[in-house]
């Protein structure tokens, strides 16, 4: 089961960009509500920690690809809703093309692998 699963701390840091920007691309959203859409794309498997989002967060911003505005919740709380701009779409472009060599190259290894073997460990 993914859930059972824990990814390591240089995996989950690796994909946190992506994630973010991938999660922003479908419309603006607010910390927890980011680390709740990550737990539940990944089955449980991915748990964010505020001090782990957080940094990225503001990285993102400084770098220009996100954008941020304090915004009063329902219930009268303040939240911090972050959207991309169009720096972030592009560099999201970019994580995707990264990304999908890796995942095209690991396919190859572990399809020799495979064949190899008859079984993938």
């Amino acid at each position: 089961m993914i859930a059972d699963m824990k990814l390591t701390k240089d995996l989950v840091a690796a994909s946190a960009v992506p994630l973010v920007l991938s999660i922003l691309e479908e419309g603006e959203s607010y910390g927890y509500a980011i680390i709740q859409r990550v737990r539940a794309l990944s089955g449980g498997a991915i748990e964010w920690t505020d001090g782990m989002l957080y940094p990225v967060l503001h990285r993102l911003e400084e770098q220009g690809f996100i954008t941020s505005r304090w915004q009063e919740s329902e219930a009268g709380r303040k939240r911090k809703y972050y959207a991309l701009k169009m720096a972030g779409r592009k560099a999201l472009r970019t994580q995707k093309e990264q990304w999908q060599l890796v995942h095209a190259t690991l396919g190859k290894l572990w399809g020799v692998q495979h064949v190899r073997t008859g079984t993938v460990s």
